[in-house]
């Protein structure tokens, strides 16, 4: 699916989107674990977090944000992210396509929660070498994926969304070879195909 054509169709929900996850507990627990592998670093002193897929903020955010982290979140919604900004004013929310987005710095935390199984198949593996290029040596990413190799598309709130992934063990290869040690694997949503993964960089 086109960025810019998934971005008009969660615009259209980006409200909805706002009032069911602002104040969930839904991913809270999976980034938590996460940030205590950046934050028990005898050297932390806070940093920045980079979350891609942001939406409207929220409860992730708040979770970077009680760490210490100064935060830039990228959504290909403009209405997503007239959201988060509203609501996180000091933090930097940018209307960006990850496969476009031009890196301009390094981050202690990335996080990618439900956003990367959106994108086309073919950008899977360039995103996850982009996002661990940009990663600090002992910087965190997380992220979620399905557990299979290819793409479909499925109907929600009335309208058709494509997904996509290279399965677990490629994204594990892919990590491997940007230099990333794995943490944390896990299919938390079973018998849903959803896992995240927790790697830090060597």
């Amino acid at each position: 699916m086109d960025p810019q054509e998934l971005g008009r169709k969660y615009d259209k929900i980006a409200q909805w989107w706002h009032d069911r996850h602002q104040d969930s507990e839904y991913g809270v627990t999976q980034c938590e674990r996460a940030l205590r592998y950046a934050v028990d670093r005898e050297d932390f002193q806070g940093g920045e977090a980079l979350d891609i897929g942001c939406g409207a903020g929220g409860r992730l955010v708040r979770a970077l944000e009680e760490k210490g982290f100064s935060i830039t979140g990228l959504d290909v919604s403009v209405e997503m992210i007239k959201l988060a900004s509203a609501q996180h004013p000091e933090h930097n929310f940018y209307h960006q396509d990850i496969c476009d987005w031009q890196v301009d710095k390094n981050y202690d935390f990335i996080l990618a929660w439900d956003s990367l199984f959106c994108l086309p198949y073919e950008q899977q593996e360039p995103v996850l070498e982009k996002l661990c290029s940009c990663l600090s040596p002992g910087g965190v990413f997380v992220y979620t994926l399905g557990d299979g190799d290819g793409w479909h598309t499925d109907t929600w709130l009335e309208d058709e969304f494509y997904y996509s992934s290279i399965g677990i063990e490629k994204n594990i290869q892919c990590l491997l070879t940007q230099g990333m040690a794995i943490k944390h694997v896990e299919l938390d949503q079973y018998p849903e195909k959803h896992v995240y993964i927790i790697a830090s960089k060597i």
